[in-house]
């Protein structure tokens, strides 16, 4: 498929999604929305590719929904996950994909833009970032997960303060409060994720996958009787994987383990 909208490039096993509007700042409208989730699909059934990192081109990540009277659409009838705006099933796909994902914060994160950043597992932000909560300022309530996100990574107080108000954090108080892992200067931002990218995708990919499962219903749940069952559960299935044995073997033999993803 040819992209309008986003750039998606793909090397060592690692996928780049770029954001490709940058005259609106990456604002989201339905055509991008479209071919994001096409390369989400894309990268889903692509086994060479084990780690996602997704930014934005020119000065910003993404501002948020675009607002624009072209780009808006009205759905009738009962909303279900498949009538939700384009960048709402975005966020849900990234949170839900079997990869890990690493957002690549270069600019301005507010409103959708940054609920999709939220929605990836790691986040790594430029200098020059800023995130923003903005939809109280338009009159509407957050979506694409942010209510959900954001609450699990700042408290609750913290979250209604940032979602009440529509207030700029900048990337030093993210990093400060949890939202994002590391903070490195603008021109560096991508050599940084996608080295950190690289050094998972060098991992045992099922295993990463099992991590990425647990993690998450973790995130869930609180009973730690059932997570620590569930954990088990899984290293039953990671005992399985021919990189379980690469990864004893290559311990014994010390020497660098060769993860194929069998």
């Amino acid at each position: 498929m040819n992209y309008n909208t986003i750039i998606l490039t793909k090397d060592e096993g690692v996928a780049t999604l770029t954001l490709n509007r940058p005259e609106v700042l990456n604002a989201w409208n339905g055509e991008m929305g479209t071919e994001a989730l096409h390369a989400l699909e894309e990268i889903r059934g692509d086994n060479e590719v084990r780690v996602l990192v997704i930014t934005g081109a020119g000065r910003g990540f993404s501002s948020g929904a675009d607002l624009s009277p072209g780009a808006r659409t009205k759905k009738a009838g009962r909303t279900t996950l498949s009538t939700l705006p384009g960048v709402v099933t975005v966020a849900y796909t990234l949170h839900n994909l079997d990869r890990p994902t690493i957002a690549a914060v270069n600019g301005v994160a507010v409103g959708a833009g940054f609920g999709v950043a939220l929605a990836c597992d790691i986040r790594i932000a430029s200098e020059q970032a800023r995130f923003s909560q903005i939809f109280v300022k338009r009159a509407i309530v957050p979506d694409t997960g942010s209510t959900y996100f954001l609450t699990k990574l700042v408290g609750t107080a913290k979250a209604c303060e940032l979602m009440f108000t529509g207030d700029f954090v900048d990337a030093a108080e993210a990093e400060r409060l949890g939202i994002v892992n590391k903070v490195v200067p603008h021109e560096e931002l991508m050599n940084e994720a996608q080295a950190l990218a690289k050094r998972i995708a060098s991992g045992p990919p099922l295993t990463i996958e099992l991590i990425k499962r647990a993690v998450y219903k973790g995130f869930l749940e609180s009973d730690l009787a059932r997570q620590v069952h569930f954990e088990m559960y899984l290293n039953q299935l990671a005992h399985t994987t021919e990189d379980y044995k690469e990864g004893v073997t290559s311990f014994l033999e010390k020497r660098e383990p060769k993860f194929m993803g069998k």
